[in-house]
């Protein structure tokens, strides 16, 4: 499946995005609550790799230095491919950095890396809502418009294995 490098939120930001996640799901629309394995956890995602070894990953990413906790202003809401639904933050170099940073940690191939995320093409995004039929979009909006603007807080960083739902905390956060 995947191994994504992500930043995951304090708990305060952890319940509203998970509190969303359940307003949508009452009113019929498919979130990472339910998705595939069930397992999700609200994240932001740096990388993501198509194959990997994770000790390898995990070597490469703790090497980084640690840059401690972020706060980003989530403030608009996308719609991308295949009905995916996300709130999108506001842009920081920093944030910009941080994602490069941990690729060129990687050292991932072009087959190994996600296209998404390859620096200069990455968006980032917290996913909010999986496969959205057009009908259902305005119901996304309206929820997602009750919490936003809001800031939010990275606290702690994990690889977490999409297939699976396996969270493995790192030490550090890229």
């Amino acid at each position: 499946m995947a191994l994504a490098i992500c930043l995951l939120f304090d708990r305060p930001t952890e319940r509203v995005l998970r509190q969303l996640w359940q307003r949508l799901e009452a009113r019929g629309v498919a979130t990472p609550a339910t998705h595939t394995h069930g397992r999700h956890v609200p994240h932001l995602s740096l990388a993501v790799l198509r194959s990997w070894d994770l000790d390898k990953v995990r070597a490469s990413i703790e090497a980084l230095p640690d840059a401690g906790p972020t706060t980003v202003q989530l403030d608009a809401v996308a719609a991308f491919r295949r009905g995916r639904m996300s709130l999108i933050p506001a842009v920081s170099s920093r944030l910009v950095a941080r994602q490069e940073q941990v690729v060129e940690a990687l050292g991932a191939s072009e087959d190994e890396l996600h296209k998404h995320y390859v620096p200069g093409i990455w968006t980032p995004h917290v996913t909010v809502a999986t496969r959205v039929p057009l009908e259902q979009t305005p119901l996304v909006l309206e929820a997602a418009y009750e919490i936003v603007p809001l800031t939010a807080t990275l606290t702690h960083a994990a690889l977490v294995d999409a297939g699976t739902g396996t969270v493995h905390p790192l030490a550090v956060m890229p």
